[in-house]
């Protein structure tokens, strides 16, 4: 995957962010595009070899679509500033997410915003084992490569049936249960990016995992 030229692509649809540019210049588009995915792919039989687990996601179901939903935010451009994918994306579970773009690259995963339902089910499980999460996201490596969990809204007060006394209440207020390493452009354009790529979702994998299992007890 030519990442410089994927780069240049993505800087030079941000200043002409237009349909009549992107159908003046589909060709390249779609060739990138292309590229993209079979680099996905790639990707999609490393960590096959990684997890056991793994759900078989190739790139054309993984990929996201550049277009914005202008329909939900009709102030945002027409396309996305990157190019997006999730991996290991089995149905309504925590998947492993890449985002190649102008403004940021990251690998992410776990669940943004979840229904109601999975929510729930996420915080009965760290009602009844709160203690395996902390040791995972409090592990020195975790905590290098990610920080904390995501920064995303939180409840004020504790969640219908949970007291705010709960030895976990840091944890019940979220509303999202992810996290998210940055790289530097620079990163992405190393010949080992893919081994970076390894390590970190080596390292999220039991976050992932211990969720996954949370949300469908």
């Amino acid at each position: 995957m030519d990442f410089n030229a994927l780069f240049l692509f993505l800087n030079t649809l941000q200043k002409n962010n237009s349909k009549d540019w992107m159908d003046a210049h589909r060709k390249e588009y779609k060739a990138l595009r292309e590229a993209f995915i079979v680099w996905l792919d790639g990707l999609d039989m490393m960590m096959a070899e990684l997890d056991r687990d793994y759900y078989p996601t190739p790139g054309k179901k993984g990929i996201n679509r550049i277009n914005n939903n202008l329909m939900f935010h009709p102030n945002k451009p027409v396309y996305k500033d990157h190019f997006g994918a999730g991996l290991d994306k089995a149905p309504n579970s925590a998947d492993f997410y890449i985002e190649i773009g102008v403004k940021q690259c990251i690998l992410a995963g776990g669940f943004w915003r979840p229904d109601s339902k999975i929510l729930r089910n996420l915080r009965d499980g760290i009602d009844y084992n709160g203690e395996e999460l902390k040791a995972i996201i409090n592990k020195p490596s975790f905590k290098k490569l990610f920080g904390d969990l995501y920064e995303d809204v939180k409840l004020t007060n504790a969640p219908k049936g949970f007291s705010n006394d709960h030895p976990h209440i840091d944890l019940l207020k979220n509303k999202s249960f992810a996290v998210v390493h940055e790289l530097a452009t620079e990163e992405v354009l190393k010949p080992n990016f893919e081994e970076k790529i390894k390590t970190v979702y080596m390292e999220m994998l039991p976050f992932r995992r211990y969720l996954n299992k949370a949300a469908f007890i």
